[in-house]
C-alpha cells in the first residue's frame, strides 16, 4: 500500500533524480561514471581517471563523513581487495531531503576528498562541512 502512495512515488522519483545530480557532478569532478549516468539509486563511479583507486577513496570518504564502497568496475583490470571504482547511493540522503543542490555538493565533497586521500586535515574540514550539512537535514526518525 505505501508504494502506490502519491508521496512514496513522489520520493521514490527523487531519490532517481539524486542519482543523477550526483552522477552528474562526479563527471564534472574528473570521475568516470561506468554507465554514462544512472537511471536508478545507484552510481558506480571510475577514480582512475583522477589517480584514485576504489578502496583507498573509499576509506578517505569515510573520513571525511561520506559513505561509499569500493567496487569493481565492469573488466576491471585491478583486483577486488583494491578495485577502480567506488559504488554510491541515494536513498538516505534523499530521506533526510536532499535535493540538488546538496547532491551537487556531496559530488565536490567527494571530488575534494579524491584530491587530499591521505591529507587529514583537510579530510578534517570536509567531515566539519559534512556534519554541518546533515544538522540541517536530519535522518528521519533519529533523535538528534
Amino acid at each position: 500500500e505505501e508504494a502506490d502512495t502519491p508521496a512514496f512515488k513522489d520520493y521514490a522519483h527523487q531519490i532517481v533524480a539524486n542519482a543523477q545530480t550526483l552522477a552528474a557532478q562526479l563527471t564534472e569532478e574528473g570521475f568516470r561514471i561506468v554507465t554514462g549516468g544512472t537511471d536508478n539509486h545507484l552510481i558506480l563511479a571510475d577514480g582512475t581517471p583522477l589517480g584514485v583507486t576504489g578502496k583507498p577513496l573509499a576509506r578517505a570518504m569515510a573520513r571525511a563523513g561520506l559513505v561509499g564502497n569500493y567496487n569493481n568496475i565492469p573488466f576491471d583490470p585491478r583486483p577486488p581487495m583494491d578495485p577502480s571504482g567506488v559504488r554510491l547511493g541515494s536513498a538516505a540522503v534523499t530521506s533526510r531531503g536532499f535535493g540538488d543542490d546538496e547532491m551537487r555538493q556531496i559530488g565536490a565533497w567527494i571530488g575534494r576528498v579524491a584530491g587530499a586521500l591521505e591529507d587529514e586535515a583537510a579530510l578534517d574540514v570536509i567531515a566539519g562541512e559534512v556534519r554541518g550539512l546533515c544538522e540541517r537535514f536530519p535522518a528521519p526518525g533519529i533523535p538528534s
